[in-house]
């Protein structure tokens, strides 16, 4: 092939709303980068966004035709990564694989039973989360774990009763003929040591026609059965799924992908093969790939050498805002809770709020309310000319912070019409008499009411407020609740509607500092782009800290483990210039339930690490109690080697200056006002120091410069917003009622939520 045959790497983020799509094209030995944006869900169109993003992509680029509904070709495709919510949809709408829950006998209703907690402490109707099995089998085994000082782990095992396989037979037999199962979970009593009983349970039922076992103890051997059974079902319920999706995906390529380099997003922010993509690691494959790309773009050096500054990601999409911090690394949670489901993996610390661009709204009651319900994709907004419902880019829309003009002509029944503008008006007019109408029936009803008279301007402004205080809470949670001042931070602002709220939320937050990355509108498709591989592997064990010989031997393990990883790595024929590997102890005071999992630190005192961190997360520690290693952990990172941001270069001509454009747009203190409009790239050490508006058209992308912010263009040609706090900043004087009264609610909200965060931390430092 000759040097001038352009080559391509496509890193992809599949969305609820929109599909993201970062591709790198390298052309005599020049790489550029570009972005470009499509419909998640467009069944008029295509079936499948990602296959459809990429046909489009290589037919503009090569010139040559790539007719939708053939395989697309794949010779001049390198790799291709992608982050997906499959799973997380799945799990949420309950569209799942059937499957049965094998256990040991006496233990059926483990799940069930759940850990009694109850998910809002005030409710007074208490509604138990239903389980995800169809059934549940019971498998008669059982097998004795005994504390062993003498061992290198602690324990010893003892089966105390041989299991019953002809019995295990003939259930698996009857839920296979009756009930149509196909997937197994399985999760048995102390399997997390002892896994022989479940490696032969999935034998059995591999032998009988099940297509998928998912292990407990391949998963996560950790002790406690019911989040460990708990995510053995997660994993049985989605990976099936997500098979049938990376089948149907590979079929749309040519020879279904076996020549190209296929990974996907972890929920940890790591990479793996195609192959090794399951459900219970895929929930956050999404969003982990904007944590990976904030991460590596916004959190630098300062020029007066002092250390970089914390990170808050704020990434709002069409369906949620998805919000995480980054100091230096990735903050992972080992153990979290998901649509009422305990899952014992490796996630990044992502706080999600059902308020996105697509979120709708409703004038209820008085009120005015912002989601949660999403108008997604399909038929989406008012303005998507498919019929939808209004939605917070409606708000947007008539307040002039989106320009149609400038927005990618993707939508209407046959996907190349611009926004309608005259819909979403017309909309809002209906809305807007509602909530007048609703002033005067207080006014008759209500004895010295006086009635408002609202604008459409005017409620639209009132939604947009509502909207940004509850995108506020998840950041207070995520700062303030864990002892972290949110002032201290920079917001690291993207997603496709990220940068129409920017502003207004750092000022409401109290940040005088907004980062606006080039690629803001697709950076979770950039960070999967730069992403590295990650594969992690972990050992059970349990044993007295400070034993002789414990520390020495837990040290062994991480050795072990870390070689460990590095054929499973190799397994996966990844290419990678080089591995680091971060070790973990899990460690516990004898008598609590609940770990910490401490990463190794650079004194080598894992158990010193451990009080720091007790102390912080709890408030208390506890003097002369035993430190318990619960578990040995490695989490190995390849490299990548190729993917690497900062060897990129922007695409595209020098951009002047000057504005393209004047708009009109509203604010709340200020009303309708003159704004300039801005393309991007703009040029490097630029200062916008007046209201605008700066518009990437291709990726869809919209950042508002509010009044009393100014904006500086990097060296990066990122744009780098100050804002100012202005004390007590003047409201819209006709702002709605309604619409304050919930933006108090809001913040009220946070004022309770410490009630809810310190029961389940008292639960965990619980000592029996």
């Amino acid at each position: 092939m000759g040097e001038d045959q352009p080559r391509f790497k496509f890193a992809v983020d599949r969305g609820g709303t929109f599909t993201d799509i970062y591709v790198e094209e390298t052309r005599n030995g020049v790489t550029t980068g570009e972005v470009h944006k499509l419909l998640s869900v467009d069944p008029a169109n295509y079936k499948d966004a990602p296959t459809e993003g990429i046909r489009r992509i290589l037919e503009e680029k090569t010139g040559i035709p790539h007719p939708r509904g053939e395989p697309v070709d794949t010779s001049r495709i390198d790799w291709i990564r992608m982050g997906t919510t499959v799973a997380t949809n799945a799990l949420l709408e309950r569209q799942g694989e059937k499957f049965a829950f094998v256990v040991t006998k006496g233990m059926r209703d483990v799940l069930k039973i759940g850990n009694q907690s109850r998910p809002d402490i005030f409710d007074l109707r208490v509604k138990r989360a239903d389980v995800l099995y169809s059934t549940a089998v019971e498998f008669d085994e059982r097998v004795a774990i005994i504390r062993d000082g003498d061992s290198s782990t602690g324990l010893r095992v003892e089966v105390l009763k041989e299991p019953d396989f002809s019995t295990l037979e003939q259930d698996l037999i009857r839920i296979r003929d009756e009930l149509g199962i196909r997937s197994l979970a399985v999760a048995l009593l102390h399997s997390y040591i002892y896994r022989e009983h479940e490696e032969a349970v999935e034998k059995l039922a591999r032998s009988l026609g099940f297509t998928h076992v998912s292990l407990s103890s391949h998963l996560t051997p950790m002790s406690k059965l019911t989040p460990r059974g708990y995510t053995a079902c997660v994993d049985a319920y989605l990976t099936p799924k997500i098979t049938d999706y990376l089948t149907g995906f590979s079929q749309g390529f040519q020879n279904s992908l076996k020549d190209v380099s296929v990974e996907f997003m972890q929920s940890d922010g790591g990479l793996c093969s195609i192959d090794n993509f399951t459900g219970y690691r895929g929930l956050l494959s999404g969003p982990a790939g904007g944590v990976v790309g904030f991460s590596r773009t916004a959190y630098k050096e300062r020029e007066d050498g002092k250390p970089p500054r914390s990170v808050i990601g704020f990434d709002m999409g069409g369906t949620s805002t998805d919000v995480s911090r980054y100091s230096g690394h990735l903050e992972l949670v080992f153990e979290s809770e998901t649509s009422g489901v305990t899952i014992q993996a490796p996630q990044l610390d992502i706080n999600t709020v059902a308020a996105g661009g697509g979120s709708r709204l409703f004038f209820c009651s008085g009120l005015f309310v912002v989601g949660p319900e999403s108008v997604g994709a399909h038929p989406g907004p008012v303005c998507y000319r498919k019929g939808g419902e209004l939605a917070v880019t409606d708000a947007n829309l008539l307040l002039g912070r989106i320009v149609p003009s400038m927005f990618p002509k993707i939508f209407g029944p046959d996907a190349n019409e611009p926004l309608d503008v005259e819909a979403t008006k017309l909309a809002f007019d209906k809305l807007t008499k509602e909530v007048n109408a609703f002033e005067m029936l207080q006014q008759e009803t209500r004895k010295g009411y006086i009635a408002r008279h609202f604008t459409p301007e005017q409620v639209a402004i009132g939604f947009v407020q509502v909207a940004n205080e509850t995108m506020c809470r998840p950041i207070r949670s995520l700062t303030e609740a864990k002892g972290f001042d949110v002032r201290t931070h920079v917001l690291s602002c993207f997603g496709g509607a990220g940068g129409q709220h920017a502003c207004s939320v750092a000022r409401s937050l109290g940040i005088d500092t907004v980062l606006v990355h080039k690629y803001c509108g697709v950076l979770s498709a950039y960070g999967i782009g730069i992403a590295d591989t990650v594969v992690e592997v972990q050992e059970s064990r349990l044993v007295d800290y400070d034993n002789a010989n414990a520390l020495q031997d837990a040290l062994e393990s991480l050795e072990r483990l870390e070689h460990q990883a590095t054929k499973n790595l190799e397994s996966q024929g990844v290419a990678y210039v080089s591995t680091r590997a971060e070790k973990f102890l899990n460690l516990r005071y004898d008598g609590t339930d609940y770990g910490l999992m401490v990463q190794e630190p650079d004194d080598g005192d894992f158990k010193g690490r451990f009080i720091d961190d007790y102390q912080r997360e709890h408030g208390f520690t506890i003097p002369n109690r035993r430190v318990i290693i619960d578990q040995t952990r490695v989490r190995l990172i390849a490299v990548a080697s190729t993917g690497s941001g900062s060897k990129l270069k922007q695409g595209g001509q020098h951009t002047p200056t000057e504005p393209v454009a004047i708009s009109q747009t509203y604010f709340e203190d200020v009303g309708f006002t003159d704004v300039d409009i801005y393309n991007l790239p703009l040029s490097p050490g630029m200062i916008i120091s007046r209201p605008s508006i700066v518009i990437d058209s291709t990726a869809g992308v919209t950042i508002v410069i509010e009044p009393s912010c100014t904006a500086t263009v990097t060296e990066d040609l990122d744009l780098e917003i100050h804002v100012e706090n202005r004390a007590n900043a003047s409201a819209d004087k006709g702002m709605a009622g309604a619409c304050w009264m919930v933006v108090f609610c809001v913040a009220i909200c946070f004022v309770t939520e410490p009630c809810y965060r310190l029961l389940p931390s008292k639960q965990k430092a619980r000592i029996s």
